[in-house]
């Protein structure tokens, strides 16, 4: 299991549970209570959690928000994207994120890539990256991480998604310029595009794209081949989809055909 694995149980485990013991943690994921102390001081060292006394807590802020919002349907085949969509970043970039538990998983994933270059880096007080977004459960993980600097659009939230939308969050978005836009979508159609569920979040999901120079879709299969009520934007403003390996071969293949990358993890 590499480090970037052991830290994904790690915080899983956090965030079931609320405190971790080094040596059950140790046990449970096979490997030694000299690992996971390093792992834990490691990431209390990032807030991603506060050290005690023969184990860890989780932080208040960076978790209760995530408890409340996780989904455990297609867990694992989510943890996968992630790790490869962070891939798609290159340090110093902006990166938009739209609400979702897809893109809250690459956001984790992003932080902790971020602590790791950040903690080799010449200069450690520069962010890795710059994250813009409208989702209150991902801004609630990433405001307590220095190695990211962090800009919330404005707006109402929507409860059911955690969200911002309305002319406030799409009058910040008018403002910035984005390297690469990570989009949690509802549906994908070869014909008809990215769609959400909710039109007023599709508008805001569709300025990502627009002020982004590469658009990166982040889904699980379940979602290619099936339509949601609001479109996003059509797939010529895509530039990768990232899902996982049981992905329907001919979905790919029309995605492939249409100049998209498709990375099946």
């Amino acid at each position: 299991m590499s480090k970037g694995e052991r830290w994904h149980a790690l915080l899983d485990l956090l965030a079931a549970e609320g405190r971790l013991d080094v040596e059950e943690t140790a046990a449970a994921l096979e490997v030694s209570s000299a690992t996971i102390r390093r792992d834990l001081d490691e990431l209390a060292e990032q807030r991603m959690l506060i050290r005690t006394r023969g184990g860890a807590i989780a932080h208040g802020v960076s978790y209760e928000l995530p408890l409340r919002y996780k989904s455990s349907r297609h867990a694992t085949e989510k943890q996968r994207i992630a790790a490869a969509a962070v891939e798609l970043v290159a340090p110093g970039d902006v990166v938009g994120f739209n609400g979702g538990t897809t893109t809250t998983e690459v956001a984790r994933a992003l932080a902790l890539r971020a602590g790791g270059e950040r903690r080799d880096a010449a200069d450690g007080a520069t962010p890795v990256f710059t994250v813009v977004t409208n989702a209150l459960n991902i801004a609630g993980e990433l405001a307590v991480r220095p190695q990211v600097k962090l800009v919330v659009t404005g707006g109402v939230a929507r409860p059911q998604t955690y969200e911002l939308v309305g002319p406030l969050t799409a009058g910040v978005l008018n403002e910035v310029v984005l390297d690469v836009a990570v989009l949690g979508v509802d549906g994908l159609d070869p014909r008809l595009g990215v769609m959400t569920r909710q039109e007023d979040e599709a508008s805001i999901s569709r300025l990502f794209a627009e002020r982004a120079q590469r658009v990166v879709v982040v889904t699980d299969s379940s979602k290619l081949g099936r339509r949601a009520f609001a479109r996003i934007c059509g797939l010529d403003a895509v530039d990768v989809v990232v899902t996982d390996a049981a992905a329907p071969a001919d979905a790919v293949a029309r995605l492939d055909d249409m100049g998209i990358k498709v990375i099946t993890v």
